[in-house]
């Protein structure tokens, strides 16, 4: 069960380090989605920001066994991603906002095997 528990976690910091980089990057496919919900240049980079410490923030908990640290990092991954989630929704894309849900259950399973 460790095994696949780590397997999670490692998916969840490369999920959450692409699209926060992609968003400090200003990949035009972000930037385009973030701006139709009123998001301006310097929003979008602080998302891509958020997104990439809250990665760094669960990979180093993990690694110097650091529950506090790790809880945070989840947590922040979980809430940026459902944010990204209700977006899609709202933006009309139901097919993939159901799927962009999976890394939110991801996250709330490292929560619950945590320990």
């Amino acid at each position: 069960m460790k095994i696949i528990h780590n397997l999670i976690i490692v998916i969840i910091v490369l999920l959450s380090l692409a699209a926060g980089i992609a968003k400090v990057m200003h990949n035009p496919q972000e930037v385009q989605f973030l701006q139709s919900f009123a998001f301006n240049d310097l929003a979008i980079t602080v998302y891509g920001i958020v997104q990439i410490l809250a990665a760094l923030a669960l990979a180093v908990g993990v690694l110097i066994c650091n529950n506090g640290v790790k809880l945070l990092g989840v947590v922040v991954v979980a809430l940026a991603f459902l944010i990204s989630s209700v977006l899609i929704f709202v933006s009309g894309d139901w097919g993939f906002g159901f799927i962009s849900l999976l890394p939110v259950a991801l996250t709330g399973l490292i929560i619950k095997l945590r320990g």
